[in-house]
């Protein structure tokens, strides 16, 4: 369904979604645009790998465990080994259920793990939660 500018929020802040199926990051787009983030999008742990590198320091990161090249684990030490990054709220999204999986992304420095399907409110609420953004 299109949706027009009108329909979305205006804020300033950023998120990184790192994500590699297309559907899921299309949903997580259109739901952070409608609440006026600027989305910017990593399909994978080389494109993530570069964003980190490259770009300055986003509001918040939310992240796949199961990625190519570079898993979210990985990633997360490569967040949090990066000067700008490093204090970055990083949230996990994803199906990875296993409670070794969750200790192990928050023991990594995750703030926040998240199992996919997720309920797109409570993912808002969660993100408002680290940005300090009410409704």
């Amino acid at each position: 369904m299109p949706y027009k500018e009108s329909d979305f929020r205006v804020n300033s802040q950023k998120v990184v979604v790192v994500e590699d199926d297309e559907v899921i990051a299309y949903l997580l787009e259109f739901i952070l645009k409608r609440e006026g983030y600027e989305a910017v999008r990593a399909k994978d742990g080389r494109e993530a790998i570069d964003l980190i590198q490259t770009m300055a320091a986003p509001s918040l990161v939310l992240l796949d465990v199961m990625l190519p090249y570079s898993d979210g684990f990985q990633l997360i030490h490569a967040i949090r080994g990066n000067s700008q990054w490093q204090s970055v709220p990083i949230v996990m999204l994803t199906v990875k259920s296993q409670e070794q999986d969750i200790v192990r992304a928050l023991d990594s420095g995750a703030d926040d793990y998240i199992l996919k399907p997720f309920q797109p409110n409570e993912l808002l609420a969660r993100i408002r939660r680290f940005l300090k953004v009410k409704t």
